[in-house]
């Protein structure tokens, strides 16, 4: 991602670069070949890439400088852009810098370096132009001629300032890459040969290249949007190639910048990543089963980076930058630093709100992926075929060896957190404390090792690494398939000898491919970001309704759900349970082992098959085997995260990113879920001992939250402390709730009688009970009863007034605002009617409010129209929508003519016809309680009239 800050401090920097570019200067007018203009245009690429890298490293320590200038009245001016001005001419000077250096000792020598480096890497690139110039004609199409335009710094810089670079010349466009480029020459000859043993299009392809030992160049390849359905469906496919062929060389980190759409056909333009050497995952301490499902997942096709994803950590949270994925209008804004008030001297750094750069790597301007996933699944079986026939001929293991002895580089560490230490090792207090900045950064380098299994532990390597961060490059690693053994920066090594190409091959013919298959469909799904989508697909609304045996049937369903629940399950040897499936974290949606959240994790496992026991128990349910094993495994498991979260918070010196309070994904789900299961008889003293000691890690949780919401939010723990301080009679949860309410209150954006709250993903707020202003007034609502607080109620009416101003008579529904055009409504748990009209009537279930029965008739009206037919999910499908239609209809505020009898008959039918389809993926199993099958099978169980299980919609029980 590029740096939002441009360079406002252009002509300071010149003082530091001239010794650089004259020496350069010297030395490109001996280059042989080379003529006047093509000089001029590498001298003003070399300096506009110096300009741009030292701007980089040193803003902050000149918009330093600049504030003690203003302070001390160094600066003379009328104004404060005469005094910038001034400032400019001070800090152009070579005094100004050797006044610095005496507060900032190792400054000039680490920008000596960058810009020696970068000289020299610009003078061996004039050689090789001038040197390779007449090979590049089969690139190009023509002869190359003349250059007329470059850049450097088309990626990052490596191995003493080298960099990617493009170049414009008479003959076209070309990139020129510092290094081998055989790898590449590899893998277009290995598709080429592929081409001729299969009887389908193979449109996947890799850019022709030439190449020696020490660099390469490559054909520039255009970024052209499909021109239709067929192209798409020819892209999308390609795809799918891809991940086969990629499954077998072991490719990773192939994100968006390294595939372009080139209409039907998707390039691969970097693949110096093949055969990477695969790293077990470290114990986690959350049990054997977690352990085992996460090596499962980090083996398949998701470590190739093609797969969509959510970026984990640092400036990338939440970020989707996979090959396929980076769908615009799914991605969040992120924070970026810039300089503030440039041209005056009040100049400083700040930050604002970017969007994610756009990529070329989709055939589309706008997220096709949902329409097309099912052709990406074509191309992967079908290649998959291919390869396997091969090998079953004993053709395919011959084939690899022609990588054998190619450059290939392995990513030991992500290139983002090389950037933050990176800018941490250049920051003024750095600058002025050397030994203590490489010492902090020697110590997150070294602890990310006891974390990461491929990030490097030895001291010299750590030291190696530093030193390159130091002076303006990311360490790289490289070695080649038959060694194995990698080379890093300042000649260190590390690992052991192994034939990569062999480990890929063994790793390849191995392979699970029913769970690649489930991998890849989970994956291309959680590509969208909001849990509200709605596939376009057909509507699962029967034609013909099946009547009566409506007990039965729904027994028979949710045994069949149970059951498939239990089948999926991973055990470990130590009693711990897991499933691998699409998971909706604080980041998006990623395919890994569940985590231990209500909405789609291990507490909602947990509770489904206890109110399962339960109802079977009380002779409303059938008998499936296996569940109080299961139920005990998955109450383990749950204990094992909540144990290892406790502890790694008292660990002292430890600082990690506190778990969010919320009441679905969040601390507070996991206390109501303990308190629930206390509810039913289930868990006993433990269960609440447990539940406390959860709500200690709230506090903090609250105080950093930044979504406010019930789904994740600081409100969503309010619910769960008020059930607490209910069962428990200790006061502390109620102050704990009510210090917790005084914070969404404070942090809500108050506009003519109504309020929203504000985050990166939607910064102008949004209605509906998940995410928005209902869900947050229903909590501060609840806390007002027990509080008494006119804050809280005040802040709660001002929530609904803003969700009231929503509704559209048009359209007689609430309005979406994530969307763009702010027109489409939902009529979905997450983000529409049925949350909305659940909020309210949670209220007033008596309907004694003649508003509480409005909102009831509007939200059944809509749901019924809108939100029937999609899913079965109880989070945007038909489960949500019977829990309020259900409820509308005994009130007498039903849709004309609905009966609950209708309704569930309805419901049964869609579920017996197309089978249980949950949530986002129509065929993904995922065991979710909200999102999956998980929340079906609980439904179906609160639809026996005699049930007295709790509300998963609106955290219902515990007598509030």
């Amino acid at each position: 991602m590029s740096n939002a800050t441009t360079v406002v401090f252009d002509k300071s920097l010149g003082c530091l670069i001239s010794s650089g570019m004259e020496e350069l200067a010297t030395q490109l007018s001996q280059v042989a070949g080379l003529s006047s203009p093509e000089y001029e245009i590498l001298l003003n690429a070399t300096g506009e890439s110096l300009k741009h890298v030292i701007h980089a490293k040193l803003s902050r320590l000149l918009l330093l400088e600049l504030n003690a200038a203003r302070v001390t009245g160094r600066l003379k001016g009328f104004d404060s852009a005469e005094r910038w001005n001034h400032f400019i001419e001070l800090s152009s000077e070579t005094g100004f810098w050797e006044e610095v250096s005496n507060q900032y000792p190792p400054v000039l020598a680490r920008v000596a370096r960058i810009v020696h480096n970068r000289c020299a890497a610009s003078f061996r690139f004039a050689l090789r132009w001038a040197s390779d110039r007449a090979s590049l004609f089969n690139l190009l199409g023509d002869a190359p001629g003349e250059l007329e335009e470059l850049s450097f710094g088309a990626g990052d810089s490596h191995c003493s300032g080298q960099t990617v670079a493009h170049v414009r010349c008479d003959g076209g466009a070309i990139v020129y890459k510092p290094r081998s480029m055989a790898v590449d020459a590899a893998l277009h000859d290995f598709v080429a040969q592929l081409s001729g043993d299969v009887d389908y299009p193979l449109l996947i392809r890799v850019p022709q290249v030439f190449t020696s030992d020490t660099h390469g160049w490559a054909e520039f390849v255009t970024h052209r949007y499909a021109s239709g359905r067929e192209e798409l469906s020819k892209f999308y496919r390609g795809i799918g190639h891809w991940l086969a062929i990629m499954r077998l060389l072991g490719g990773s980190d192939l994100h968006a910048e390294n595939l372009i759409a080139d209409g039907g056909s998707p390039v691969v333009v970097d693949c110096e990543t093949l055969f990477t050497p695969r790293f077990d995952p470290f114990p986690s301490g959350l049990g054997q089963a977690i352990d085992e499902a996460m090596r499962t997942v980090a083996g398949t096709v998701l470590n190739i980076g093609i797969l969509p994803g959510r970026g984990q950590g640092l400036g990338w949270r939440g970020v989707d930058i996979s090959g396929v994925g980076s769908l615009s209008g799914e991605q969040p804004m992120l924070l970026q630093p810039t300089i503030l008030k440039p041209g005056t001297d009040e100049a400083h750094m700040g930050m604002i709100l970017v969007p994610v750069p756009p990529s070329q790597n989709q055939p589309s301007p706008q997220p096709v992926l949902a329409q097309y996933w099912p052709a990406v699944l074509d191309g992967f079986d079908e290649m998959t075929s291919t390869l396997q026939a091969l090998d079953a001929k004993a053709g395919l293991r011959p084939r690899l060896e022609v990588f054998a002895d190619c450059h290939i580089r392995v990513v030991l560490r992500a290139t983002d957190v090389y950037g933050e230490i990176g800018r941490m090792l250049w920051h003024p207090v750095s600058l002025h404390a050397e030994g203590s900045a490489r010492e902090r950064a020697r110590d997150l380098l070294a602890r990310m090792a006891k974390n990461v299994p491929s990030a490097p532990s030895e001291p010299s390597v750590i030291a190696a690494e530093i030193h390159d961060l130091l002076h303006g490059d990311i360490p790289m690693f490289t070695t080649s398939p038959r060694s194995g053994q990698l080379a890093g920066p300042s000649g260190t090594q590390l690992l052991a000898a192994c034939n990569l190409v062999e480990a890929a091959w063994q790793h390849w013919r191995d392979a699970d491919i029913a769970l690649e298959r489930r991998v890849i469909q989970g994956a291309l799904v959680s590509a969208y970001i909001n849990d509200g989508w709605m596939p376009d697909d057909v509507s699962l609304l029967p034609n013909v309704i099946r009547r009566g045996n409506l007990d039965d049937r729904r027994r028979r369903l949710a045994a069949l759900i149970l059951q498939n629940l239990a089948r999926n399950a991973i055990y470990g040897q130590d009693c711990s349970v897991a499933w691998i499936a699409p998971v909706l974290g604080q980041t998006g949606w990623s395919v890994q082992p569940i985590e231990q959240d209500l909405y789609c994790g291990t507490a909602g496992v947990a509770l489904l098959v206890g109110a399962y026991m339960t109802q079977v128990k009380a002779g409303c349910a059938d008998p499936v085997d296996g569940l109080e094993d299961l139920f005990g495994a998955t109450l383990h498991t749950l204990e094992l995260a909540e144990d290892k979260l406790e502890s790694v918070r008292k660990e002292s010196g430890i600082r990690i990113r506190p778990s969010p309070p919320g009441s679905y994904v969040g601390l507070g789900g996991q206390i109501w879920t303990h308190l629930a299961l206390t509810e039913m008889g289930l868990e006993g003293p433990r269960a609440l001992q447990r539940a406390c000691m959860l709500a200690g890690a709230i506090p903090e949780a609250a105080a950093a939250d930044e979504a406010h919401d019930v789904f994740s939010g600081a409100a969503g723990a309010i619910t769960p402390l008020l059930l607490l301080a209910h069962k428990t009679g200790d006061p502390h949860y109620l102050r704990m709730a009510s210090e917790i309410g005084d914070l969404v209150c404070e942090r809500a954006q108050r506009n003519d009688g109504q309020a929203h709250w504000t985050n990166s993903r939607w910064p102008g707020g949004i209605g509906g009970f998940a995410h928005g202003t209902s869900g947050i007034g229903w909590a501060l609502s609840k806390l007002h009863r027990i509080t008494g607080k006119s804050s809280h109620l005040q802040t709660a009416m001002e929530a609904f007034a803003f969700e009231d101003a929503l509704f559209d008579s048009t359209e007689q529904n609430w309005l979406d605002l994530r969307r763009p055009e702010g027109a489409k409504t939902a009529g979905a748990w997450c983000h529409g009617s049925v949350g909305i009209g659940l909020a309210r009537v949670s209220l007033d279930p008596q309907l004694t409010e003649p508003h509480t029965r409005l909102i009831l008739r509007q939200s059944a009206s809509a749901t019924w129209r809108l939100g029937l037919g999609w899913t079965h999910s109880a989070c945007h499908g038909d489960m949500a929508a019977w829990e309020l239609l259900d409820f509308a209809i005994a009130a007498g505020e039903g849709p004309p003519g609905a009966t609950r009898e209708g309704l569930l008959e309805l419901i049964l039918t869609s579920i017996e016809d197309h089978g249980p389809i949950s949530g986002l993926a129509r065929a993904v199993f995922s065991p979710g309680l909200m999102s999956g099958l998980g929340g079906i099978a609980y439904q179906l169980l609160r639809a026996d009239p005699t049930s007295r299980l709790p509300s998963i919609l609106t955290l219902s029980g515990g007598g509030l």
